[in-house]
């Protein structure tokens, strides 16, 4: 603020006057008016306010990662495919309080709401695998980068306490798997965080719509007071007792229909909503479906009206899968293989088995049909097609 000097006191001094707008706290109080207010973007914000509060965003990281984790995985090398391999044994009891699904499921889940997910090797085993595996916390775990900028050690921090893994030695305790993140060299980006906008908007349209229901179900109105000449004013007693009848006797669902009595000189104007303003309930319904959009699922699998897509529910689920499950799940899957591989000595190769998907039955029996029928491809060429590992000399895969 600019200051000048504009008269003198009558002691001498001079006085000292500051420059300012006639309409400055006018202006500055209205500069607010209007303006959105977000949620913070923090992991930990993001999870409360997308997964544990929204069920939209609930649902739909809840299908992913069921899905994802339910579908079975093959193991194999260059040579052969195998039923029984000490991967698969690891895999399927990785640690005392988990199964190979809930192991997964919390990987899957880590991944899709902060974009990195967290796997710990415990232990060493006969093979020289990991004796257990745990999947941390993302929202607890950050990343320290060496001169170079790769990471040289991952820090978790639990309870004011920290435990640092060095990455530097082999093989590595920590696999880190992480979404793609345009602007980020070190943490993935996360679905949630692209659809934060949409969960804001679908948050505040739930308690909006909470809001008109303890209020009766139907907008509020206005209490007049036009007094013995046609326009008195209550003094701060009556003020204060009319309150009180308002919210103890008017106000609340149990409240709903209960007629309002007045008094001498008070009139009751109810208000009502114009078209634009009830127009909330479609603004939900788009806000939840940008959410489903951004995680990769169809509305419609969520049960989301309006949305026409697909054709069908079996078309939805088909591509469910195929846009959204087995990409997942392969991703994860060759992560989690090359992090064995460093630890037992020896690549392996572990990928989803898409022949076991119900819902891609009828597209794996077509591609097995154009293949079969192929007269020109020999029976090694089919099996490469298909992605079956070559027959070894005695006939057996």
């Amino acid at each position: 603020m600019a200051f000048r000097l504009f008269s003198r006191s009558p002691q001498g001094a001079p006085v000292i006057e500051g420059k300012a707008s006639a309409s400055g706290r006018v202006a500055a109080l209205a500069a607010g008016y209007g303006r959105s207010v977000w949620s913070a973007r923090d992991t930990g914000s993001l999870t409360r306010g997308g997964f544990i509060a929204n069920p939209v965003g609930f649902r739909a990281v809840r299908l992913i990662c069921e899905a994802a984790a339910a579908v079975p995985l093959i193991c194999q090398d260059r040579e052969q495919r195998y039923d029984t391999h000490p991967v698969l044994d690891l895999l399927r009891r990785p640690n005392p309080g988990q199964g190979r699904a809930e192991l997964f499921e919390a990987l899957f889940g880590q991944i899709l709401l902060s974009g990195n997910g967290y796997l710990e090797a415990v232990g060493v085993s006969g093979e020289g695998l990991p004796a257990e595996l745990h999947v941390l916390r993302s929202d607890r775990m950050s990343v320290v980068p060496g001169e170079d900028g790769w990471p040289v050690a991952f820090e978790y921090a639990v309870g004011g306490h920290k435990h640092r893994f060095d990455m530097r030695g082999s093989p590595d305790p920590i696999c880190h798997i992480r979404s793609f993140h345009p602007t980020d060299d070190h943490y993935g980006l996360s679905p949630l965080q692209a659809a934060a906008v949409a969960v804001d908007v679908h948050n505040s349209a739930s308690a909006w719509s909470k809001a008109l229901l303890d209020n009766a179900a139907r907008p509020s109105g206005a209490i007049i007071y036009k007094g013995p000449d046609g326009h008195g004013n209550l003094s701060a007693e009556q003020y204060e007792r009319l309150v009180v009848e308002m919210e103890t006797h008017h106000q609340g669902a149990r409240n709903a229909g209960r007629p309002v009595l007045l008094e001498g000189g008070l009139d009751w104007k109810p208000m009502g909503f114009s078209p634009s303003d009830m127009e909330f309930h479609e603004t939900k319904l788009s806000a939840a479906r940008e959410i489903a959009q951004a995680f990769g699922v169809p509305p419609m699998l969520i049960g989301i009206p309006g949305d026409a897509t697909y054709a069908n529910y079996a078309e939805a689920h088909r591509a469910f899968y195929r846009l959204t499950v087995l990409p997942l799940a392969s991703r994860v899957a060759a992560a989690v293989a090359w992090f064995l591989s460093e630890h037992l000595g020896a690549e392996v190769d572990l990928r989803p088995d898409a022949d076991q998907v119900p819902a891609l039955a009828a597209e794996r029996e077509q591609l097995w049909a154009r293949v079969g029928a192929a007269s020109f491809l020999t029976d090694a060429e089919k099996r490469a097609a298909l992605g079956l590992p070559p027959l070894g000399d005695d006939g057996t895969a």
